[in-house]
């Protein structure tokens, strides 16, 4: 007996199939068959042994079902909502397979594995009442798919983790395709199962463009492309994609999109959003995206560059991109409030970027949908909440970092210091700050210490443990640090300080809180005090000197203050001068001392950048679990840890900071280099393999590829080592990448969106290359890398907010006309025109921006007084240079067709004859008045029209 199949989709009778009885005997490979049709047709057959689903899915009776694919998005739609980490009706959940199969409320089992009969599911989901069928209040279960559920419980009830969670297999390879290799045998394998083929190779100036755009945020000059075409050699265009990888610009590239994931902003936040010294991590990033920092070390040295031996000034700096939280400066705000929502902050942003999971609502109550408890979100919140930042203005702890251009003079002004006081101590330490802290000798200030919410320190370097004091009585002792001093030469130390009462205690140590002691004081004071106005004491200052114990070679120095008796206002300590002395510390001269005030002033004009330091010792911070995620009502104290459907940390080693950035990376994490891959993937193919790249979730996308996704993932940790250039070479290398963007009717209907990479990406440019590629393409651009943001033009009055006076000045020098990265990024004011081609705002981390398509995009582009000064630009080009051809062959890289010649020539006429008759209009357009602005004016509209086109706002 034969089965005739017939196939309705949109009432069409489009395909026919007939096979015999005999094919039953292998189901799965009718299944197999069955499962190349499109989603949503519908198979009826005459014998009613198969149906297809609208998921994609069918039934046959040999076939076992497949939890992840078929199971888990019933349970998900249907049941979640009421049985699952949020809520438990019934006592029931159906996140994990122990919850599913015990007993419920009602003491039976929901599940009975191999017997649907007993099982209180399937007689609840079938039942006739509707106050009892499940679910309640919705539409019962489709017939189908509670053949399906009852086929499950009859194979057992096999559960399955999510595929995320699942390590990637080490040894998965390419499948056999003839004649093509890694990336491209995955694609054509996929491609040859849905009856497509790939898209012939684009020609070499599209090429050129693409990859050029891709790797650097640039498109290729005329000059660069004409080399280009007249390589006729094998491999010139893996030449070219070294070559671009090697650029100082690949780095300013990747960086613009890394600053998306750090939220990178000059400024605060919250209502009064002031400015924030933070360009030297978006420098750091550069260099290190240029270097080819191996990913694992990249991840460490941002969320954990503080915790490594001996951290370098850089690896300081790295550990910025968990301080551009926001910090509430408005006067009434609960500073413990504003630290916790940064610490929070702190936790979602890490799960999002390296391991594609939502955990907001985890915060709350156990995960909705993944096996992520309550707990276990407070657990990871304790690597997060032992650091000393808490919502301060001062934005503490920071390191000083100078600007690039004050480097030169910094280090002639030190060598003549070195000149006039030979005796001064100085080191080889690289880090500028602290280069001119030894230069101060014999005065030293404090720029770190343990806590800066129990220690204030104030603007010239005093520090005080009064804030500690005024807020507890416990019993407790703060330190200050001194870096990496030299005590070859010092024998005294003499300390300046305040005290209020007898119970304070001030101790030097060496190495560490606890290390060497040097001396200590015991401050005797007399009488009552209290602060004036200005926050300092009443009481003159003491001074005292002693000898410390005789030391050598160079250590960190801690000041130990301590509270001894925990009285509210006893031991109060206000340190407010430090001073070295010895027989080879040489008082500076008066010359010597100008000096030394330039080097001030040097630093004064550093950048304060906020940075991570660990409490350590006593005063470590414990977590505990918020009730419902209300930071009001905290509960039981909780230790570090991951999630038990993770790979745990290793045993015997401190569960902190950095324990956990290694964890991320480690071999075993299912997670990290899945997403990394598939975020490089999006960026170059306009969409991931993951679409969802924020959500790896059972709720996000499933992979297109998911065989060439962990084939990319075990390949970037194996064989790339974590090295992203490598990565992205393999990638703009395959066949797939380098295919024309040709859409026939066939992959229109069969693939419109290209999911299947049937051709190749075409997609709009970001708002960064929007506006970097005008700039080039005009002539106006400046390449200066690094150094403070800069504000080019914008439009008055978007920076007129209450309670700030800050005023956005145009950049002069060039400035204006920098890299879009560059620009000035105020959260509660972002930059329009960059927002208006979807820039994220940044107050939160935005993994993946969403294309959009508006009216507003097109007005920006003709009439934003940058895109105007741009048009001009290439206009005065096309002026002297060779007319509208070569404009056109500058924007787009290729001669314009005659016919769009033609109409180009058209609009240039039409635009000469009404400036002819309008000639003050004429002057407007030019920018300014001379002899030919009217033909500067007719070129300038059709500059503006070239850089309008859709072919030059797209990849």
């Amino acid at each position: 007996m034969s089965i005739d199949a017939k196939c309705l989709y949109c009432n069409r009778l489009d395909w026919l199939l007939s096979y015999h009885s005999s094919r039953l005997q292998y189901p799965d490979f009718y299944y197999s068959v069955l499962m190349k049709l499109p989603n949503r047709w519908w198979l009826a057959t005459g014998s009613g042994a198969v149906m297809l689903l609208a998921g994609g899915l069918a039934f046959f009776p040999g076939r076992k079902v497949d939890f992840n694919t078929e199971v888990r998005p019933i349970l998900n739609t249907r049941c979640i909502a009421c049985h699952g980490g949020v809520k438990q009706s019934g006592n029931l959940s159906f996140i994990t397979r122990e919850e599913a199969l015990r007993p419920a409320e009602s003491g039976l089992p929901a599940i009975v594995p191999g017997d649907p009969d007993r099982s209180e599911m399937i007689r609840r989901i079938v039942h006739h009442d509707p106050e009892e069928r499940m679910p309640l209040d919705h539409s019962p279960l489709a017939p189908e798919e509670v053949r399906l559920l009852r086929r499950w419980i009859s194979q057992g009830a096999h559960w399955a983790e999510h595929w995320a969670f699942i390590p990637p297999d080490p040894a998965i390879t390419p499948p056999k395709v003839s004649q093509a290799t890694g990336i491209d045998a995955f694609i054509n394998d996929r491609l040859r199962q849905e009856g497509l083929t790939p898209a012939p190779e684009a020609d070499k100036v599209t090429l050129m463009r693409r990859v050029s755009l891709d790797l650097t945020g640039l498109p290729p000059t005329p000059a660069a492309v004409d080399s280009f075409l007249r390589d006729s050699l094998p491999g010139s265009y893996e030449r070219l994609v070294d070559r671009l990888l090697a650029s100082p610009h690949y780095g300013e590239r990747w960086t613009a999109l890394w600053m998306d994931l750090a939220r990178y902003a000059d400024s605060k936040g919250y209502e009064k959003d002031p400015h924030r010294d933070i360009w030297p991590y978006r420098d750091w990033l550069i260099r290190a995206f240029n270097a080819d920092m191996p990913f694992d070390q990249f991840t460490v040295e941002q969320l954990a560059g503080d915790l490594l031996p001996a951290p370098t000034p850089d690896q300081l700096v790295a550990t910025a991109f968990h301080r551009n939280t926001l910090t509430n400066t408005e006067g009434g705000t609960d500073d413990e409030e504003f630290r916790l929502a940064s610490v929070m902050d702190r936790v979602r942003t890490t799960w999002t970027v390296w391991q594609g999971m939502t955990m907001e609502c985890v915060q709350c109550h156990s995960h909705p949908y993944e096996p992520l408890r309550h707990q276990e979100y407070y657990q990871f919140m304790a690597f997060f909440n032992n650091t000393q930042d808490n919502d301060l203005d001062g934005e503490f702890p920071v390191a000083e970092i100078f600007h690039p251009k004050d480097t030169a003079d910094f280090a002639g002004t030190l060598r003549w210091l070195q000149s006039l006081a030979p005796g001064t101590a100085l080191s080889a330490t690289p880090h500028a700050s602290q280069r001119i802290r030894e230069v101060m000798y014999p005065r030293l200030i404090p720029r770190d210490c343990d806590d800066f919410r129990e220690v204030t320190l104030y603007g010239d370097g005093a520090a005080a443990n009064w804030v500690h004091n005024l807020q507890s009585g416990s019993k407790r002792l703060f330190y200050l640090r001194y870096n990496g001093l030299s005590f070859d030469q010092i024998s005294h130390i003499s300390v300046t300080y305040g005290a209020q009462g007898r119970e304070g205690l001030i101790e030097l140590r060496t190495d560490a809180p606890d290390g060497p002691l040097l001396a200590a004081i015991q401050p005797g004071s007399t009488g009552q005090y209290v602060r004036d106005n200005e926050g300092w004491w009443d009481d003159p200052d003491k001074t005292v000197t002693v000898p410390i114990n005789r030391t050598t070679g160079t250590h960190d120095l801690f000041v130990l203050l301590h509270n001894t008796t925990g009285k509210v206002r006893d031991g109060i300590v206000v340190l407010k001068e430090l001073e070295l002395t010895g027989p080879g510390i040489r008082r500076l001269t008066p010359q010597a001392q100008a000096a030394q005030d330039s080097l001030l002033r040097f630093r004064y004009k550093a950048a304060n950048v906020p940075v991570m330091r660990e409490r350590i010792g006593v005063n470590a911070r414990p977590t505990r679990i918020f009730e419902r995620g209300n930071w009001m009502t905290p509960g039981e104290v909780v230790m570090p840890g991951v999630p038990a459907i993770m790979p745990q940390l290793p045993q015997g080693q401190p569960a902190d900071r950095l324990a956990m950035a290694r964890w991320l990376v480690s071999p075993d994490n299912p997670l990290t280099a899945r997403v990394t891959v598939n975020r490089f993937w999006e960026q170059l193919f306009g969409v991931g393999l993951v679409e969802t790249l924020e959500d790896f979730g059972s709720q996000g996308a499933p992979p297109s590829h998911p065989a060439l996704l962990d084939w990319l993932a075990t390949r970037f940790v194996l064989h790339h080592h974590w090295q992203v250039k490598p990565l992205l070479r393999e990638m703009v290398l395959s066949a797939t990448y380098r295919q024309a963007a040709l859409v026939t009717p066939e992959k229109r209907e069969k693939d419109p969106y290209n999911r299947l990479l049937s051709r190749g990406p075409r997609f709009r440019l970001t708002a960064e290359q929007v506006r970097d590629q005008l700039l080039v393409v005009s002539g106006l651009w400046t390449p200066r890398l690094y150094g403070p943001s800069v504000m080019p033009y914008q439009p008055d009055g978007i920076w007129t907010i209450v309670y700030s006076g800050d005023r956005w000045i145009v950049s002069d020098k060039g400035d204006a006309y920098r890299r879009a990265l560059y620009t000035y990024w105020r959260r509660s004011n972002p930059y329009p025109s960059m927002l208006t081609f979807d820039a994220a705002a940044r107050d939160v981390c935005q993994a993946r921006r969403i294309r959009t398509n508006t009216p507003l995009q097109a007005l920006t582009t003709l009439n934003d007084p940058v895109c105007h000064e741009a048009a001009v630009a290439l206009a005065e080009a096309m002026h002297t240079q060779g007319g509208i051809a070569y404009g056109y062959q500058r924007a787009l890289l290729a001669p314009p067709s005659p016919e769009t010649l033609i109409r180009l020539q058209q609009l240039y006429e039409d635009a000469r004859a009404y400036f002819d008759q309008h000639p003050r209009e004429a002057v407007s357009m030019a920018c300014n008045e001379r002899e030919d602005s009217t033909e500067i004016a007719a070129l300038a509209v059709v500059a503006n029209a070239i850089m309008n086109l859709d072919a030059f706002l797209t990849k």
